[in-house]
């Protein structure tokens, strides 16, 4: 679960290089987006190590500090980031089962967990049956083995173990999207909203649904998991670990979220609802 940008944000890594040559060249974030003739956004991600420079990327940022005599460095660098990427990618080749397990060890560790999905249900309140189905889906993305499936499986099952440690609080939130959409077949959904209703009335798990039609203070663009200072956001290809101020921003997206979300008897009777139009 290392992700790259972790890598690059580390003490003397390329993010902090390319902060440190703006700064020495006196421009501001703004004055260098429009040197390069970028959007602000991608200054933005370069410097907080959310977003991987090319080699051009990085040719043209020396040469706007005026600092083209540093271009061999960083791009040194940039191929160590790239290197653990792609190890990244092989972790994952070499089966899910590991992720699994270190997933369980960052829950472990925490006593706050908060997880948001938009048309999934979150790891830790999956059926078997649902989780093979995810598990499968990311199996055919990355070209992985269907050996590992069933092993992959088990491991996800044993990080619900956590769920009754009474020390520990969990909320909980998804849109009603997760309801409708078919992500496996509409009995193994049935089921899996089934097993929510039961998960609902844990004492120490908080389950919120969006319904459909509610205006949204903030537009969710991907799931997220937030373990009291840390929080992991999972894209198609890899895994980002934010901390400080972005882990504090993804809190207060999740608050927003669950601010819109109706918990309780008013969630159980819309999953209710789901489960039976999927049995009829």
């Amino acid at each position: 679960m290392q992700p790259t940008g972790e890598f690059l944000n580390q003490p003397g890594g390329l993010a902090e290089r390319l902060v440190r040559m703006r700064k020495a060249a006196g421009l501001t974030g703004d004055q260098l987006a429009t040197r390069l003739e970028w959007a602000r956004s991608k200054v933005v991600k370069l410097e907080n190590g959310r977003q991987m420079p090319t080699d051009a990327d990085i040719r043209a940022w020396a040469e706007a500090c005026g600092h083209a005599e540093a271009v061999r460095e960083l791009l040194d660098l940039l191929s160590d980031a790239q290197a653990v990427h792609r190890q990244w990618r092989h972790q994952l080749r070499k089966g899910h089962a590991a992720l699994q397990d270190e997933f369980d060890v960052f829950v472990r560790q925490g006593t706050r967990i908060r997880g948001f999905e938009i048309v999934y249900i979150p790891g830790l309140l999956q059926t078997p049956e649902y989780a093979r189905y995810r598990i499968l889906e990311a199996v055919r993305r990355h070209g992985t083995s269907e050996a590992e499936v069933g092993n992959t499986v088990a491991a996800r099952m044993r990080r619900q173990e956590v769920l009754f440690d009474t020390s520990k609080t969990f909320e909980f939130v998804i849109t009603d999207a997760a309801f409708r959409l078919l992500a496996c077949p509409p009995l193994v959904l049935a089921a899996q909203l089934d097993r929510l209703l039961i998960s609902s009335t844990f004492g120490n798990l908080t389950l919120g649904v969006i319904p459909a039609g509610v205006e949204l203070r903030v537009v969710p663009v991907t799931g997220f998991l937030n373990v009291d200072d840390s929080t992991v956001v999972e894209t198609f290809t890899s895994s980002e670990t934010l901390r400080d101020q972005e882990s504090a921003a993804y809190g207060q997206i999740f608050d927003d979220l669950m601010a819109e979300a109706v918990t309780g008897d008013e969630a159980r009777r819309l999953i209710t609802a789901a489960a039976v139009a999927l049995r009829s």
